[in-house]
Parts: C-alpha cells; sequence; structure tokens
C-alpha cells in the first residue's frame, strides 16, 4: 500500500491530546500534524525522534499534514497509523495473499458479534468455516526484534478475545491477528506486565481454539507492504 503523498521528514517536537503532534521540518518551519493513533505509543512519541509526515491539501481537513512513520537510529520504521492495518489487511484477504486465510472469497468489515462488538473482519468461501479474525496493530517494543501488544491496559482488547473464543467454541475459525507495523520485529509476545487481564484472556481464547496469527510489515517512506508470518510466543 503506496501513501497517497510523498512522505516528508521532520522532528517531533511534542505529542498531545492524543491526536495531535508538534512537528519541526527540515527548512525549520514548525506545524501540528494530525496524529492517527490513539494509544499510549510508549516508545515513539519521545521529543526529537524523527518522523515521517504525508501532506495533503484537503480543504475539509484543518490540519495539512499527518503523521505516518517513525524511523530508528538503526534506519528501520514503525507506522503510527492505527488505520493502516485494515485498509491494508482487507486487500490482501480479498487478493488472497495471506496464507492462513487463503481462499476466503467473501470478506466483510465490522460485522456485529458477540457482547457488544463488532469483529474487524467476517472471512466466508465455499466449504470453508467462516472466519471472525479480529486485527490488532503492533507497534511497541522494548527489546531488540521483539514486538509486544499491548502497549497499554485494553478493556477493548480483553473483551475482543472473550468474543472471539465464543465463536471458537461455536465451531467457527476466529483468529486474533497481529500486524506488526515495525521493519525491525522478529516475533510477537504478550505483554502481560502491562495488561495481565488481557494476556490471561489471550491464554484462556488460544485454549479454547483462538488462532493466534502475526505478521510483519516491510516499511518505507514510499508505503508500507506486507511481511512475513511471525511466530506469537505466549
Amino acid at each position: 500500500m503506496d501513501f497517497a503523498t510523498p512522505l516528508i521528514p521532520a522532528t517531533l517536537l511534542r505529542r498531545y491530546k492524543r491526536f495531535l503532534a508538534d512537528c519541526r521540518l527540515e527548512d525549520g518551519t514548525e506545524i501540528t500534524a494530525h496524529c492517527a493513533n490513539p494509544g499510549s505509543m510508549m516508545g515513539l512519541a519521545d521529543p526529537g525522534l524523527r518522523i515521517w509526515l504525508e501532506p495533503n491539501d484537503d480543504p475539509k481537513k484543518k490540519l495539512k499534514f499527518g503523521w505516518r512513520l517513525v524511523e530508528h537510529a538503526d534506519g528501520s520504521f514503525t507506522g503510527v497509523d492505527t488505520a493502516l492495518p485494515n485498509r491494508m489487511l482487507k486487500q490482501a484477504f480479498m487478493a488472497g495473499i495471506v496464507p492462513d486465510l487463503a481462499g476466503y472469497t467473501t470478506v466483510r468489515p465490522e460485522v456485529a458479534y458477540g457482547d457488544r462488538s463488532r469483529v474487524d473482519f467476517l472471512l466466508t468461501g465455499d466449504a470453508l468455516p467462516q472466519a471472525w479474525v479480529e486485527v490488532k496493530s503492533v507497534t511497541l517494543a522494548r527489546v531488540p526484534g521483539r514486538a509486544e501488544f499491548p502497549d497499554s491496559v485494553t478493556a477493548r482488547g480483553t473483551r475482543h478475545m472473550e468474543d472471539l473464543a465464543k465463536m471458537a467454541r461455536a465451531g467457527d475459525r476466529a483468529v486474533i491477528f497481529y500486524l506488526v507495523q515495525r521493519s525491525d520485529a522478529t516475533e510477537v509476545r504478550i505483554a502481560a506486565d502491562i495488561d495481565p487481564t488481557y494476556a490471561r484472556a489471550v491464554e484462556v481464547a488460544v485454549a479454547a481454539g483462538v488462532e493466534p496469527v502475526a505478521y510483519g510489515t516491510r516499511i518505507s517512506p514510499t508505503g508500507v507492504t506486507l511481511g512475513e508470518r511471525l511466530p506469537v510466543i505466549l
């Protein structure tokens, strides 16, 4: 998935009110960018970081820049747009290029299920059990190569695991899909020290038949594409 507009580099000055980030462009101009990430962004919002912004000329948008990437000292990247994983995976599922979920011919987003929830995707296909797929964007890394989820307490994530477990017990496929928006990750782990309740919900859901699946991403200032399958270590 290519970015709609070529990205430009900047320096992060501060992130505040969750959705705003003050930045300094390379010519010294200071601007405010939209931050499409309501999470904690642990390790990704420190002042002085080199980041990449997507300009826009949409008259309907108050802010003319969107924060898309963090560039790390080793040259690797992390994507910070939490809406990107679902957009990218919808295309990937429809194209049939995700081996774990190949063969499905219909992709329905935002289908109601469980306890006051909407699943990210419901996949159906001839002679295949329907697959309920919840997607989580993974950006945290506290140990080199190890991506972790979540980066803050997530009651919503716990509820999703409980809902997926119900689907699995009913005989459907249920998948928790961790899309790692880091180009430096080689594995995924659950951050039990950050949210032990979520970690326990994952254990219970997996025991009930929920499938933990993780894929990395290839990231550059030109775009983000689906990478290799990564092991999920529980």
